[in-house]
C-alpha cells in the first residue's frame, strides 16, 4: 500500500510517499481500514528524531477508521466496527490501512464523524489525563502555556466543564477563539507575568505548560511546583519542581471524549482536512505553528 512518512531522520526534506506492505493486526491490536487520520507536532518531532525511529517509516499517531481484523487476544471489539484508538509506536496512521492498540481504541459513536474522533486520542485524550492529574477543585484557576495549540484549545473546553477559571497564553491571533471557549487570554511576551496576575489576581492553582523553556520558567513562579506539568519540556518541569504529564490512553478516557463531542459539550476543533496527496502540506501547516485548530488527513 501507500502510506506518507519520512525516509530517515531530518527536516520536511526526508518527507516522502512510501510504498510499505500491508500491515497485521499484532496480538493486543486492531487492523483498521482508515477514514481519517490526525496531525500532531509529534509527527514531525518523530522525523526529526526525537522519538529514536530512524525510518523509514509511515507517520500517524491517531485514526478513525473500520476494523478489518484483530490481532490475538483481543476483545470487546469485532470486525465491521466503527473506531478510533491510536497507533502503536506513534507510527502507521498515513496510510489507507493501519494498527490501532486496542488498548487504546473505542468505538466510534453516532454523531461523531471519523474527522472529529481521529483528532481525539492524542491532543485531547493529554487534556483530559492532565486533568484528572492535576485534580482541582470546581473553581480553581488553570492557566494554560500555550492555549492555542492542539491541546490546548481542548483543555480549555474540558476544565471549564469542570468549572474552572482558564488563565491561556496565546498569540493575539487566537485571543478570539480562546475567548469564546471560555478561557482568558493573555498575549506572550514581556509583562506577561504582570498579566497573568491581572486575569488571575487570586492566584493560580496549576497550569499545564505546552510551550517549554524560557516561556516555562518565566510562569513557573507563578504555580504550585506539585500542580506544575509540561508537556513540551518535561525535563525542564522536573527541574523546576513539577511534572512531566502521565498518559493514561485507555478505552475508558476515549470513550468519555466522545461522549462529550456527542452531546455538544467539547469541540475538536477539526478545521484543516487533507487528501493523503497533500499530507506533506498538512504537516508544514502544523509544524508552522499557525493551525487554528485540528488537521486532518483522509485517506
Amino acid at each position: 500500500m501507500r502510506g506518507y512518512g519520512f525516509l530517515r531522520v531530518g527536516g520536511p526534506e526526508q518527507q516522502a510517499h512510501l510504498d510499505v506492505p500491508e500491515p497485521a493486526a499484532g496480538p493486543g491490536e486492531l487492523l483498521v481500514r482508515v477514514r481519517a487520520s490526525g496531525v500532531n507536532p509529534g509527527d514531525w518531532r518523530v522525523r526529526e528524531g526525537s522519538y529514536g525511529v530512524d525510518g523509514p517509516a509511515v507517520l500517524g499517531r491517531e485514526v478513525a477508521g473500520t476494523v478489518v481484523a484483530l490481532g490475538e487476544g483481543v476483545s470487546g471489539f469485532a470486525v465491521g466496527d466503527e473506531v478510533f484508538g491510536g497507533c502503536p509506536g506513534m507510527l502507521g496512521g498515513w496510510a489507507p490501512t493501519a494498527r490501532v492498540t486496542a488498548s487504546f481504541a473505542a468505538h466510534r459513536p453516532d454523531g461523531v464523524s471519523p474527522e472529529q474522533a481521529a483528532v481525539l486520542p492524542v491532543a485531547a485524550g493529554t487534556a483530559y489525563d492532565t486533568l484528572e492529574h492535576l485534580s482541582l477543585a470546581p473553581g480553581s484557576t488553570l492557566l494554560v502555556n500555550g492555549a492555542g495549540g492542539g491541546v490546548g484549545l481542548p483543555l480549555v473546553q474540558l476544565a471549564a466543564l469542570r468549572g474552572l477559571t482558564v488563565v491561556g497564553t496565546a498569540s493575539p491571533a487566537k485571543h478570539d477563539l480562546l475567548s469564546r471557549l471560555g478561557a482568558v487570554p493573555v498575549a506572550y511576551g514581556d509583562g506577561v507575568v504582570d498579566r497573568i496576575r491581572a486575569a488571575a489576581p487570586d492566584g493560580v492553582d496549576g497550569a499545564l505548560d505546552l510551550v517549554g523553556g524560557d516561556a516555562l520558567r518565566t510562569i513557573a513562579p507563578l504555580v504550585p511546583s506539585a500542580r506544575l506539568y509540561s508537556v513540551s519540556d518535561k525535563d525542564l518541569a522536573r527541574e523546576l519542581g513539577g511534572s512531566e504529564v502521565v498518559r493514561d490512553r485507555s478505552t475508558a478516557v476515549l470513550s468519555e471524549l466522545a461522549r462529550l463531542v456527542a452531546a455538544g459539550e467539547l469541540d475538536p476543533l477539526v478545521t484543516e482536512v487533507r487528501p493523503l496527496e497533500e499530507a506533506g502540506e498538512a504537516l508544514a501547516l502544523v509544524e508552522s505553528g499557525h493551525a487554528t485548530g485540528k488537521v486532518v488527513i483522509l485517506p
